[in-house]
């Protein structure tokens, strides 16, 4: 154990006694009164769609919402038995998340069993728990249960990686159509975990989620570079590309691992000052798409396939234009796909009273290999002047709750 995970968990040693006093006498089900929204919602049905329970996390597999979080966490249990538990708590407070409804009522001398802050009425929030490979060492004796492809986030191309902003044990992804219930769901997931789950690091954002029935390959959402950002993207809705790129299947990994995935998240600086001051032709030359309309350039239709075949020279799309190292869209490379479910933020300033904003890269793929395959042919790229990699991490998704008697976890630690 590290010196900064040591004293973390001297530090929680000291509020154990008092969480356990209180967990003691917690009442569960108590009633504050009369209040039919606040039962209502409490009794809801889940909102549409899949649900909690099945094969993988609804949280990868959904369209984007316009608020999201991504949260690390460092692992303070004491054993592999109360990892166990801490998983189980948060998997049951992931349930009522995905479901949108609230705990039951405590008795009022206790703590209430949810923030207050989206009122009476709650409202769903996607929330997908995902580990790190720091979770496999030999705390847990889990190092024979690693999946096959995760590593530690190395140093990439242009990467100012700093440990404050990097890694972690256990890696918490929410979203939701408001920024109070993603900021919610991130409390209600941590006050079950208080014991166990120590915040290591926290970054939230925004996008501009697409409507219902928006054409393939089209988005609204833009980055804080001006470029729509997903143009391309897998479908989610597209049950046959997500087996193809995303979900690991029997034979790909460790026999747990079905269900589960890859996931990447990659804190990006952009220097948007430097950016706004670059001219428009060379901006588009960079990314190679249309600022406004999003289509290859001297193409119409954002959707287009940028036909580089009819392109060998670069005279109409560079050769080292973004959207041409990423996907060539040969034969290989089509094999190398990855959902992409980024969103921007913005952190204030810095000391030199420069703009902090930039992207947080979410993506999840099948292969991990996909995804550093796609970073190799990044490197060097003309768009590296403008952006600063600064933290993130690789971690893996973990396979859904078949049912009512599983969790999140349990074919990890059951295996």
């Amino acid at each position: 154990m590290d010196t900064t995970r040591a004293l973390i968990l001297r530090r929680h040693s000291l509020l154990l006694g008092g969480a356990v006093a209180a967990a003691a006498v917690a009442g569960a089900g108590c009633s504050r009164g009369p209040d039919d929204e606040q039962r209502a919602s409490s009794s809801s049905p889940p909102p549409t769609g899949r649900g909690f329970h099945g094969a993988t996390q609804t949280g990868v597999a959904t369209p984007a919402h316009a608020h999201s979080l991504a949260a690390a966490f460092h692992v303070l249990a004491r054993d592999r038995a109360e990892l166990a538990e801490a998983l189980r708590d948060l998997s049951s407070s992931v349930q009522l998340l995905v479901e949108g409804v609230y705990p039951p009522d405590r008795d009022p001398a206790m703590p209430p069993a949810h923030t207050g802050v989206l009122g009476a009425v709650s409202v769903p929030v996607e929330a997908t728990i995902a580990v790190g490979a720091s979770l496999f060492d030999d705390r847990y004796g889990l190092a024979d249960r690693h999946p096959r492809e995760l590593v530690t986030m190395p140093f990439l191309a242009n990467d100012r990686l700093d440990d404050a902003w990097s890694h972690g044990d256990v890696l918490l992804t929410l979203a939701a159509d408001r920024p109070d219930a993603v900021l919610h769901g991130l409390r209600q997931l941590m006050r079950a975990t208080r014991r166990t789950l120590s915040l290591h690091w926290v970054v939230d954002g925004y996008s501009r989620p697409d409507a219902p029935g928006s054409v393939a390959g089209r988005t609204q959402n833009r980055n804080l570079l001006g470029f729509k950002d997903g143009s391309a993207n897998l479908h989610v809705a597209n049950d046959a590309e997500m087996e193809t790129f995303v979900w690991i299947a029997d034979g790909d990994d460790q026999p747990w691992a079905v269900g589960g995935t890859y996931q990447v998240v990659r804190l990006i600086r952009l220097l948007v000052e430097r950016w706004d001051r670059t001219a428009l032709t060379e901006q588009e030359s960079i990314i190679g798409r249309d600022k406004v309309s999003g289509a290859p350039l001297g193409l119409d239709a954002e959707e287009a396939d940028p036909e580089y075949g009819d392109d060998p020279t670069g005279k109409r799309i560079p050769l080292d234009a973004h959207i041409r190292l990423a996907r060539p869209r040969d034969a290989v490379t089509e094999r190398q796909r990855m959902l992409r479910k980024g969103f921007n933020f913005q952190k204030g300033f810095d000391g030199a009273g420069l703009l902090d904003q930039g992207l947080a890269f979410v993506s999840y793929q099948r292969q991990l290999a996909d995804f550093l395959a796609v970073q190799q042919r990044l490197a060097g790229e003309r768009l590296e002047e403008y952006t600063l990699p600064f933290g993130g991490g690789f971690f893996f998704v973990l396979p859904g709750a078949q049912d009512s008697d599983d969790w999140l976890g349990r074919s990890l630690l059951d295996a």
